[in-house]
Parts: structure tokens; sequence; C-alpha cells
């Protein structure tokens, strides 16, 4: 019985990834049929199972190299084919061949920062930062701006959805620069740029109050204006690598001087 119940637990985590997989072809077969809205919320689905696969495992202590790998099979799926797919279909296709190329390359940066993640997890250390940026945030910053941009759509301007007017007025300037967004998330996603990982934060009381608040207007924000703040966060996280990045290298350099000065 309680092998049962054990064989039964590792299952869980197992039926998200197959989820992930599944929001993930779903969106690639709206993308191609030319529903971009539809294609993005599957892959908002896809990003949920992503995030509680590896949590439930966690926490059930099921881990497996199995689960991993498939894992990155499901993300190399949701967030590197079915993204550019969408990305093509929505703009890219018109640029002919520059636009396959773009779209192949992200998918080749996803699949080597997916390959580099499974390296780096061989040594059983929970890190406090990822190196590159992580496919589901990359993706995430695609997802986020097909929604938005849809809104500007006839069809979309009937969703009862509030937006900030002021990050709509630049969703048509994204949109041409899009193909070098995509390549310069494609850079970031192989890079050693450090990327917060969220997996060892330790919630002291204090720290546990101010991210419960912040959770809490996160998520007031999202039921209001859901499209423009997905946007946004996802975009903010992109950034907050370059930052952290150069911060580092400044606080190298500068230290260095200041010792040189006394």
């Amino acid at each position: 019985m309680k092998e049962n119940v054990r064989k039964g637990v590792y299952i869980v985590p197992t039926l998200f990834t197959c989820g992930n997989m599944t929001f993930g072809f779903l969106s690639m077969l709206s993308s191609i049929d030319g529903f971009f809205t539809r294609a993005a919320w599957f892959l908002i689905c896809a990003i949920v199972c992503d995030m509680l696969d590896g949590r439930i495992a966690r926490m059930t202590k099921t881990s497996s190299e199995f689960g991993v790998q498939m894992d990155s099979l499901s993300d190399l799926i949701s967030f590197g084919l079915a993204p550019a797919t969408m990305m093509y279909m929505l703009g890219l296709k018109s640029m002919g061949k520059i636009g396959v190329a773009i779209a192949v390359f992200f998918v080749l940066c996803s699949a080597l920062r997916l390959a580099k993640f499974n390296v780096m997890a061989n040594d059983g250390i929970v890190h406090k930062t990822f190196i590159g940026l992580p496919t589901p945030a990359s993706a995430g910053v695609i997802i986020s701006f097909v929604l938005s941009y849809e809104l500007l759509s006839p069809s979309g301007q009937t969703l009862n959805f509030k937006t900030i007017p002021m990050l709509m007025d630049s969703m048509p300037i994204f949109f041409k620069i899009m193909p070098v967004v995509m390549i310069c998330l494609s850079f970031l996603m192989i890079s050693n740029v450090p990327y917060w990982s969220f997996k060892k934060v330790k919630l002291s009381r204090p720290k546990a109050m101010r991210i419960i608040v912040l959770l809490v207007v996160a998520a007031i924000l999202v039921l209001v204006f859901p499209q423009n703040i997905f946007f946004i966060l996802f975009s903010v996280y992109a950034l907050s690598g370059i930052v952290m990045y150069i911060s580092r290298f400044l606080f190298r350099k500068f230290p260095q001087k200041n010792k040189e000065d006394k």
C-alpha cells in the first residue's frame, strides 16, 4: 500500500510537466491558426505548470534525473519552440529568411540554456542565481508582449480589460523592434549574466511580511491590468540581470580605486 502511494506521489510532478508540454504544443497550433491571444494564454498556463512541477518534486522529495530531463524537453517546446513560432507567425514571417533565422536562433539559444542548466543542476547545489536568462522568463517577455499588443486589435478592444495608456502607446514601437528584442533575449539566455533564482530565499518574519505585501499588491495589479502587468514584470526581470551584472562589475572596480587613493 505504501509503495503504491509512493509511486503515485512520483507521478504528480510528471503530470504537471506533461501539462507544460501539452500547453506548449496547443500554443503552437493556435499560433499557426492565427489565434495569438489564445496561444499566449496557453503559454501562461505552461509557465504555471513549470513553476509547480519542480516545487512539488522538491516538497515531496521525488526529484529524479528522469524528471529533470523531462522538464527540459517540456521547456524547450513551451519556452523555445512555441514563443518562436508565435512571433514568427505574428511578425517575423514578413521578414523572409531573416525572420526565419531570428526564430531559429531563439530556439537554439533556448536549447543551449537548458543544456547548461542541466549540467549545473548535476552538482546538487541550489544556486542563489541563475547564470543566463531562464527560458520561461525569456518566453514570458514575448508572451506578455503579445497579450498586450493584441489589445490594440479590433477584437482585443472588445475584451473588458483595463490597460495602462502610456504602455499601450509604446506597443507599436515595441512591435517594430521585436526582432531585435528576440535577438537580445537569445544572447541573454546563453550569457553569464546572473538572475535571481528565488529558490534559496529564507523567509524570516520581516522578509515574509514584505514579500506577502508585495505579492498582494502584484496580485491586485494583475487582476486590474493583467496583460500589461505581466509584460512589465517579465521585462523588469529580464533587465534586472543586466543591472545586477553592471553593478557587480562596478563594485569590483571602484573598491580597488578607493584603496589605491587611500
